[in-house]
């Protein structure tokens, strides 16, 4: 079978993976740090940096948002191609914790571009 006849068996839209939480949309928050397409956090980086741990005072979730769309926004203005790499310091308990991150350009339902944010194993 070539390609023009292979059968598409099932496909999960960027749209779906937002309804379903898989990954949540932040980009009212990334417009105030000058990022002009839409872009998602996967829910691991949801989990592991916005969301403030048990133990963890002085934070919340939009003051760590920002801080991880503010430093992807550094990181975009250095960077060419379409993977970025960048870390962001998130505090967990009584410290510190480094985390990278990255965020590819990729299409989007439409085929227009958009923004994930995910962790290094994450695709």
């Amino acid at each position: 079978m070539n390609d023009s006849q292979s059968e598409l068996i099932s496909s999960y839209s960027r749209a779906q993976a937002l309804e379903d939480g898989v990954l949540v949309d932040v980009t009212n928050t990334a417009k105030e740090a000058g990022i002009r397409l839409p872009i998602a956090v996967t829910r691991a980086v949801w989990d592991s940096c916005v969301a403030v741990p048990k133990g963890t005072s002085c934070q919340d979730e939009n003051g760590r948002l920002w801080d991880l769309v503010w430093m992807l926004s550094l990181a975009m203005r250095r960077a060419s191609g379409s993977e970025v790499f960048f870390t962001v310091s998130f505090r967990k308990g009584r410290r510190n914790v480094l985390t990278q991150l990255k965020c590819q350009c990729h299409p989007g339902d439409d085929l227009a571009p958009v923004l994930t944010v995910m962790l290094p194993n994450e695709d």
